[in-house]
């Protein structure tokens, strides 16, 4: 897609607590000349390769979604959208809809975090809705979809979420008696693991649950 040697990348969902580790990490790579940021609010940090572009994901130019690796944190709580369906706008239509718009332009990769259980079939709302959006961007046929699943995670948010807070707290507690695919899991593991999987340049669908997140 582009004609350097090196690629360009999109990132959705900057200002929140992976985003904002993994533009760091895109920055320090080597392995993009250009990185775009899709945000509606401004970042608290710029530089020469950043792109930031204010973007209304409600209402998306596709002309704006053009990168060959496309990276998606996108996600908030139902609490902080204030209903169901706000919820699911953000964690489901977004990020199709960025995805679908960034194949259509030849993007190749589409990594995204999603979350532990996710699932179609599951009773738990949020679950559920995090299982719809990795079916169908599978539908969309990648040449490679990266699936991040982490459990609950641990970082200092510009938000106050105190459940997870105090969440936060009794699995660092309990830390020695808990599997490892439930443990708590620091965002930067799960940035670190996204960029280097994509790095990797893998083929077809792959999904990261938690416990193999530890080990980034």
């Amino acid at each position: 897609m582009t004609t350097s040697a090196l690629k360009t990348a999109l990132l959705v969902g900057a200002t929140g607590l992976i985003g904002d580790i993994l533009l760091h990490r895109l920055v320090d790579s080597a392995l993009y000349d250009r990185i775009t940021v899709l945000t509606r609010k401004p970042l608290s940090w710029q530089h020469p390769r950043v792109q930031e572009i204010p973007f209304q994901f409600d209402a998306p130019n596709g002309l704006l979604v053009r990168a060959d690796d496309v990276y998606c944190c996108l996600g908030t709580t139902i609490k902080k959208a204030g209903s169901k369906e706000a919820f699911r706008q953000v964690d489901y239509q977004y990020p199709v809809d960025i995805a679908r718009l960034a194949r259509e332009n030849g993007a190749s990769q589409f990594a995204i975090v999603t979350a532990m259980g996710a699932s179609v079939e599951s009773s738990f709302f949020y679950n559920r809705v995090k299982g719809e959006v990795e079916r169908d961007l599978a539908a969309l046929r990648y040449p490679t979809l990266l699936i991040f699943r982490p459990s609950l995670l641990l970082g200092d948010r510009q938000e106050n979420r105190l459940g997870e807070r105090i969440g936060a707290g009794v699995m660092r507690l309990l830390s020695p008696l808990i599997p490892a695919k439930y443990k708590g899991i620091e965002a930067e593991k799960v940035a670190n693991a996204m960029l280097s999987t994509m790095q990797q340049q893998l083929s077809g669908k792959h999904v990261f649950e938690s416990d193999k997140l530890q080990d980034y």
